[in-house]
């Protein structure tokens, strides 16, 4: 696996986490609003960091039981972690969207929960891109008020707290936060070893470079990050996000080839 993470701004710490082990790679893309650090004294890069260590080694250990199983147990175990001194179920709590690729009997599991992306570089057609798109469509009717509401004001944070309060209930979307139940919502399933290239984890603000800017396809990016890394996908998106005058967010992508079980 190669990866890059490169933080919104120099001034505050990366949200992002990315990690791998032979058989598997891991990518945490954590989520707060302003006002977060009067419900949690962690933080989201905390929440972020300590999700995805947890989720690690349970991969490791626990070949046999499901992602959905072992990202549960994640959840609940850094809920237990700061239940005692957090108000973990406070709406503005920190949370976090996920993406795992494990390696299993000749196939690739795959588990994403929330806006992140995973993709699969399949040999005999167009990549197959996994990604939640319920934040995406909940967040519409919100999205012009945002832009009217002046960034930072009493009226964006209300707006985006409306928005939040959507997290984790029925008709909304799901990420990890309190509650481990959420992970049965992520979107699961396998493809075959032999018909893989390669594979791509990347949090929201590394896939801006489809989604948003549009400045490649996925088998136009896929093939980027094969001739160029993830570094050089993430300086076109930073490069981008200032021609279009659009803030910054962390941005991390894990790249993972020579697929062979280990």
């Amino acid at each position: 696996m190669t990866s890059t993470s490169s933080a919104a701004r120099t001034d505050r710490a990366n949200e992002d986490f990315t990690g791998a082990l032979p058989m598997a790679a891991v990518l945490i893309d954590g989520a707060g609003i302003p006002g977060a650090a009067s419900v949690c004294r962690h933080g989201v890069a905390w929440y972020a960091n300590r999700l995805g260590g947890n989720l690690l080694g349970l991969l490791s250990l626990a070949r046999d039981r499901s992602l959905p199983e072992l990202l549960a147990e994640a959840i609940e175990r850094v809920t237990d972690d700061h239940r005692d001194t957090c108000d973990v179920a406070s709406p503005i709590s920190p949370s976090a969207t996920v993406a795992v690729l494990r390696l299993s009997g000749g196939f690739v599991e795959y588990l994403v929960l929330g806006d992140s992306f995973l993709v699969l570089d399949r040999t005999d057609n167009a990549p197959l891109v996994v990604s939640d798109p319920r934040e995406v469509i909940i967040s519409r009717p919100y999205a012009s008020a945002l832009t009217a509401a002046a960034e930072g004001s009493d009226e964006y944070h209300r707006i985006l707290r409306d928005l939040r309060a959507n997290r984790n209930r029925p008709g909304g979307f799901w990420v990890a936060k309190d509650e481990p139940g959420a992970a049965d919502e992520a979107i699961t399933g396998s493809c075959p070893l032999s018909g893989l290239a390669g594979a791509a984890l990347l949090s929201n603000g590394a896939g801006r470079v489809v989604d948003r800017f549009g400045l490649v396809d996925w088998p136009g990016a896929m093939a980027l990050l094969a001739s160029s890394g993830p570094a050089e996908v993430i300086r076109r998106v930073r490069e981008a996000e200032v021609r279009h005058a659009v803030a910054a967010d962390d941005a991390t992508i894990a790249h993972c080839t020579d697929l062979g079980e280990t």
